[in-house]
């Protein structure tokens, strides 16, 4: 449920509400808003006395939430989040754009990118160094020296760095370089991961299972959220379905859906969802016009000697199509698009 606290009440008031739930040893989760000032409270409601919370002073109403996500819950911030990363803001009126290559090789081949996507409006670096793969013959990243090249390259051009971990045991060191963890399709119901990362505090994107259901989803960013890390995206990046013509199926409408079921931002990964470079770009579009809050998109300065991925990265030349295309189609839907 939801605590609405009277507008007006003052600071005693609302430690009243605050102090009644932890002698109930319930949890309280607060959200300051524009206007209004909210309360989640999680744990065994069957613990307070009926009425117990009607009567203090402070509170205006109590709403129920039925779903078993709370604070990932619209009602919990009807106005929606937004939160800056430095000077990047995520989930506010300008587009975010990600960029960079699926998996990191070398400092030449990942300077090379950096340069090209932050001069066509990219706030974001981004790159692979643990790589979690199918086959356990596959590439896995240069992990630890991968993230210290992530880290120069963007400091050298001015970038934000976001990359994936997969274990709570990297955590503290990956710290050191990232400003944005990413929590990938094959982690999204790693839960003592989930935990770990909402502990840490540290800003996070957390992608779609390839099989989660919305719901599901946004209970996955319940565990991150409920140890009090509020700085969460989602990141829709296609779902598998029986069509085998793309490497996933993009569930567009995840967009809209989670803009009337969640208050947190939505990015939208077209790389992945596409499998080919050629279809990211009308991908692309198609969530900037959905409502999508910005992409994260795969670029390689040579695609064909890729690593890993390299049917679905784009070239630096195709990438700056693309945003070039997104800043009209940005536009068009009323949102601005980086200055360059």
């Amino acid at each position: 449920m939801i605590i609405v606290v009277r507008p007006g009440a003052t600071g005693t008031q609302v430690k009243e509400i605050l102090d009644t739930l932890e002698r109930h040893e319930l949890t309280p989760h607060v959200s300051e808003g524009s206007e209004r000032l909210i309360i989640g409270v999680i744990g065994d409601k069957s613990k307070l006395e009926p009425g117990s919370l009607e009567v203090l002073s402070g509170v205006e109403k109590i709403v129920p939430i039925m779903e078993s996500y709370k604070l990932a819950s619209k009602q919990f911030r009807p106005e929606g989040t937004s939160f800056n990363v430095k000077d990047v803001t995520i989930g506010g009126k300008e587009l975010v754009m990600m960029a960079g290559p699926c998996a990191v090789e070398s400092e030449e081949q990942v300077d090379t990118v950096a340069a090209r996507v932050k001069a066509v409006g990219a706030k974001f670096l981004r790159g692979g160094a643990y790589k979690p793969r199918t086959s356990p013959y596959a590439f896995q990243g240069l992990e630890k020296e991968g993230l210290k090249i992530l880290r120069r390259v963007a400091d050298r051009h001015g970038l934000l760095v976001i990359s994936e971990i997969t274990s709570e045991n990297d955590i503290e060191y990956a710290s050191n370089y990232l400003d944005v963890i990413q929590i990938g399709a094959r982690n999204a119901q790693n839960f003592r991961l989930l935990s770990a990362v909402g502990k840490s505090g540290i800003p996070c994107m957390l992608k779609r299972g390839i099989a989660e259901t919305i719901d599901e989803w946004l209970g996955s960013a319940e565990y991150i959220l409920s140890e009090g890390n509020y700085r969460i995206m989602m990141c829709e990046r296609g779902i598998r379905t029986f069509e085998t013509a793309t490497r996933s199926t993009l569930d567009i409408s995840a967009v809209p859906v989670l803009k009337s079921k969640t208050h947190l931002p939505i990015m939208v990964d077209p790389s992945h969802a596409a499998g080919k470079a050629s279809y990211v770009e009308p991908l692309a579009l198609a969530a900037i016009a959905a409502g999508a809050d910005g992409l994260i998109v795969e670029v390689h300065p040579n695609p064909k000697a890729a690593l890993s991925d390299a049917q679905q990265q784009l070239t630096p030349e195709a990438y700056t199509q693309l945003a070039n295309d997104v800043r009209d189609m940005a536009a068009i839907v009323k949102r601005s698009y980086p200055n360059v």
